[in-house]
């Protein structure tokens, strides 16, 4: 069950020519690779990408009448190594994936696609996750284009030029015969708008049709002589070939007055946070006019240099607006300069932050300073902006910080309940995370795991400590980072090494952490994907002789039993605990409406809910520090001789019952209860309901007068 589901904006990618296309930026790549006769596409899910991937399964009934293939991979790797259909055919293949991270795992297959190049257009495009929003380390895309000479696209972030980035991704692939690199940001997987629509189009050569006329190319294959050959023919015919199509389809923009003494050279990304700049500055209007020169690079590799040379024409200072590090951009067009003999001066990472995400802020005060340094009589009053917003004050130490956690019911929570549990019974341990939802296990109040070097490399994080020792290691690994890479690196490592250690796999039915898609164990039903292939049936089939699967991980009493046992036992080889629930988020998107429409339509729904009774509860919060529960808080007592908070339980309470789970297990104050709040009770419920008001009400007034009658006696 994905995060999102797209089905009825899918219906909007039928539209055809002459038509206008409204919707947000993932759509509308989707959209242009249909009507761009796209003949596969595939991809791995992940931030800021997921919908994309998301959109395209929904969307599969549709490819499947236009005869395009779609396939969901089981990781970036095998996305990349997907459009191998288009080195001996002329199809266009198109893969999507986070970057950096899946860039990273899909190197391989990238370096190769781009050695023997390519006959049909092959294009990758790329969430570029940077920034301060980012779930990833702070790297970029563009090192991996450089190396492999992969042409990296990065459009200005608008419906039109993400659109006409997409179609001349492809043209541009076929010209120079290389893949090519479709970067695209947060904001502009997500930005909404409107584009003239063409048909959709079919691929002039499907894979099946591929399939009954087998092709090859013995010079595309990159084995010795041939892959010496290749690098002679990216520097000698490619790169020529792609830069003559840059010129000529006049991909990179210039916008503004052709002659002014200053002007700005920008990645395409970067567009509208230098526009918004210079709106403030009073320097452009609403409508993108600007009295600044811009060179807008939505082809940032490679960089065309008479068309950076023209640029620079007549100018006595260009600022380079490149977000992030290192300065590739700044570097490559300073040593055109300086081969041209060009005087003019270059401005950069001296007035921008050399890291970090480009924000509006940062932009504003970046190009305010460049202009202020090389053309102050073009800002009004003197360099000083008008209408600058009042500066923001540092909050950081009045407002408290938000460290990211567990969802409300989220089944990992009681698993890590108990593995403090066991901490605290035998000491702690080294404990290696991974990515993945379970990460958040590194935060308050848990501060579980060390390190986390990879999706489905837990395990591996700890092989050299799975050698024996007085306590052994524990490996933390979920579902999704199982099949992506963990079963073959993190539990075939293990086992064939004999390790020693103790590997916990959270199963939570779905890749949950992108976005809920289904992976091969999820337990949900899938007409077009083979799901319900249990974990614990592939751990045996690699050689792990040692698997408990539980299958409530809310019992918190069994997760610190299994945990025990699994640190204890005299097995050699690794040990395995599989811990198995649905994730609360998937099941609450699930259930909450079918709970709506039987409340609306009167038929009798049974909910639990949880509480503490204030009486009981002692107040030293120990169920917090086992639980970390957002719907478990405090407050303060009705009771007014009670002055210090308690533990409360509010309307944000999904009705899971770890935190009650915990406090038994732990043999913490038993002061919570569980309540079933029924909706639309039956007429025998409802009768007991009265006559159980009627009995508590009569003992509480009873009660009551005994009181009144000792205080008058006093």
């Amino acid at each position: 069950m994905a995060e999102r589901s797209f089905k009825k904006e899918v219906e909007q990618l039928r539209i055809g020519a002459g038509e206008t296309f409204r919707g947000e930026g993932i759509l509308a790549i989707t959209k242009a690779l249909l009507e761009n006769g796209v003949g596969y596409v595939g991809g791995y899910q992940g931030a800021p990408i997921s919908h994309l991937m998301d959109v395209l399964a929904d969307a599969e009934e549709l490819m499947g009448e236009l005869g395009i293939r779609f396939e969901a991979n089981a990781s970036e790797a095998a996305a990349a190594a997907m459009l191998a259909a288009s080195v001996h055919y002329p199809i266009r293949g198109a893969v999507t994936f986070k970057s950096t991270v899946g860039t990273n795992v899909a190197s391989d297959a990238l370096a190769n696609l781009a050695s023997g190049g390519v006959t049909g257009g092959a294009l990758i495009i790329v969430g570029e996750d940077y920034g301060e929003g980012s779930s990833i380390m702070q790297e970029r895309s563009h090192a991996f284009a450089m190396k492999s000479q992969i042409w990296l696209l990065d459009p200005r972030p608008n419906l039109p030029s993400i659109t006409d980035a997409v179609k001349h991704g492809f043209d541009l692939s076929e010209a120079s015969n290389t893949p090519v690199m479709l970067q695209v940001r947060i904001r502009c997987c997500h930005v909404h708008g409107a584009f003239e629509a063409q048909d959709n189009v079919s691929p002039s050569l499907t894979v099946k049709d591929a399939l009954s006329n087998p092709r090859r190319e013995t010079d595309r294959i990159v084995l010795p002589p041939a892959s010496f050959k290749h690098e002679h023919e990216k520097i000698e015919k490619r790169w020529p070939a792609a830069l003559d199509y840059i010129r000529e389809n006049k991909l990179n923009e210039r916008f503004g007055p052709e002659k002014e003494k200053v002007g700005i050279v920008l990645q395409g990304g970067m567009y509208n946070g230098v526009i918004r700049a210079l709106q403030r500055l009073g320097l452009a209007d609403v409508h993108g006019d600007t009295d600044i020169p811009l060179y807008v690079l939505n082809v940032v590799y490679p960089l065309v240099e008479d068309e950076f040379i023209d640029f620079c024409a007549d100018k006595d200072a260009v600022l380079i607006v490149e977000e992030g590090q290192p300065d590739y951009i700044e570097q490559t067009l300073r040593s055109i300069l300086h081969k041209h003999g060009d005087p003019v001066k270059v401005s950069g990472k001296d007035v921008l932050p050399m890291a970090g995400e480009y924000t509006g802020q940062v932009m504003l005060e970046g190009i305010e300073s460049f202009l202020v340094k090389h053309g102050g009589d073009l800002l009004p009053d003197r360099g000083r902006a008008p209408n600058r917003p009042p500066e923001v004050p540092d909050l950081s130490e009045v407002v408290p910080g938000r460290p990211p956690g567990f969802c409300t019911g989220c089944p990992e929570r009681p698993i890590f309940a108990a593995m403090k549990m066991v901490e605290e019974e035998m000491g702690p341990h080294q404990i290696t995370a991974d990515i993945g939802c379970h990460l958040f296990s590194i935060m308050p109040p848990f501060e579980i795991g060390g390190t986390t070097m990879g999706y489905g490399l837990g395990p591996a994080s700890n092989a050299a400590f799975d050698g024996g020792g007085e306590r052994r290691p524990i490996s933390i690994m979920g579902d999704g980072g199982f099949w992506h890479n963990g079963l073959s690196t993190s539990v075939g490592n293990a086992v064939f090494n004999k390790s020693d250690g103790v590997i916990m796999v959270v199963d939570n039915y779905y890749s949950a952490a992108t976005g809920g898609q289904d992976i091969l164990s999820s337990r949900a039903k899938n007409d077009t994907k083979a799901t319900n292939n249990p974990i614990s049936k592939a751990l045996k089939g690699v050689g792990v002789g040692w698997v408990r699967q539980i299958d409530r991980t809310y019992d918190v009493g069994k997760m610190r039993d299994t945990l025990r046992e699994a640190l204890t036992t005299d097995h050699e080889g690794p040990k395995v605990i599989v811990a198995s629930s649905e994730c609360m988020l998937n099941r609450q998107r699930r259930e909450k409406p079918l709970m709506a429409k039987a409340i609306k339509e009167g038929r009798r729904v049974e909910r639990p809910k949880f509480g503490v009774d204030e009486e009981v509860c002692t107040g030293d919060h120990a169920c917090m520090r086992l639980s970390g529960c957002p719907s478990l808080t405090l407050k303060m007592p009705d009771d007014p001789l009670r002055d210090d908070p308690i533990a409360h339980i509010d309307q944000t309470c999904v009705g899971c019952g770890n935190c009650g789970e915990v406090a038994d297990t732990a043999v913490l104050c038993p002061s919570f209860y569980q309540a079933d709040l029924v909706h639309n009770p039956g007429k025998t419920e409802q009768r007991m309901a009265r006559w159980q008001k009627g009995i508590i009400t009569w003992l509480q007034e009873r009660r009551a007068g005994k009181r009144l009658a000792r205080e008058a006696v006093r």
